[in-house]
């Protein structure tokens, strides 16, 4: 039985994971000047990435290059393994607004040498969220605009139709490798427009009407 949309809320205490999908958008992938995909790029967030508004993203050891991504994320309200695309939406037990914080120097070093990404995505504080939003406030979750700005000024403007691999596909690629369970979270990809912030900035970001955040960015140390 589906989970509840109170228990959902609490989705950051009750889920195990969060998994993330890198260049899932091809307005992102052309601005990295990389050819598109032709299967998920799947990275892992520990959930103490979490952060709320209220508390601060900081930069991660070693970092000096920290870029905002904003991003959808699924929230996994009925767990399974295995799932069929046709059945896919029925795993979603709502959403939140995300930002997939990167080291981009950190990242830079591991592609060139082949390392994981985990230092430069998985930190404490990677993963700012918004507060959960029910699954019936976003009817079409493929059509939405997701913007972010940096002070108030307009650094990304996108919208998930320009998605490369959609959200039922999503959940059915992730399920043959991962048990999802409830509460889990799922990264769905970030529009053009990625770039640094530095310490002391704020981040407001936005999905369509329905909901947005502010953060702001701790010291760099």
């Amino acid at each position: 039985m589906a989970a509840s949309s109170a228990n959902l809320a609490r989705f950051s205490e009750i889920g195990k994971k969060i998994l993330a999908i890198g260049r899932n958008y091809k307005s992102h992938v052309k601005e990295l000047n990389n050819p598109i995909p032709k299967s998920p790029l799947v990275f892992i967030k520990p959930t103490s990435a979490y952060v709320f508004e209220g508390q601060r993203i900081r930069f991660p050891p070693g970092c000096n290059e920290l870029h905002h991504e904003v991003e959808l994320g699924i929230v996994i309200g009925k767990g399974g393994t295995s799932i069929s695309e046709e059945n896919a939406m029925d795993h979603v037990g709502g959403y939140v607004l995300a930002l997939d914080m990167t080291a981009k120097d950190l990242q830079d070093y591991a592609k060139k040498n082949g390392h994981p990404w985990e230092l430069s995505k998985s930190w404490d504080t990677s993963c700012p969220v918004s507060n959960f939003i029910e699954k019936d406030k976003l009817p079409n979750p493929s059509n939405l605009d997701l913007w972010l700005k940096v002070n108030g000024e307009l650094k990304q403007n996108g919208n998930t139709t320009d998605m490369i691999f959609p959200i039922p596909f999503l959940i059915s690629f992730l399920s043959k490798s991962f048990k999802l369970e409830e509460g889990d979270v799922l990264l769905t990809g970030t529009p053009s427009g990625v770039g640094p912030v530095n310490e002391g900035d704020e981040i407001q970001a936005g999905l369509s009407d329905i909901i947005s955040v502010k953060f702001s960015v701790g010291e760099n140390k």
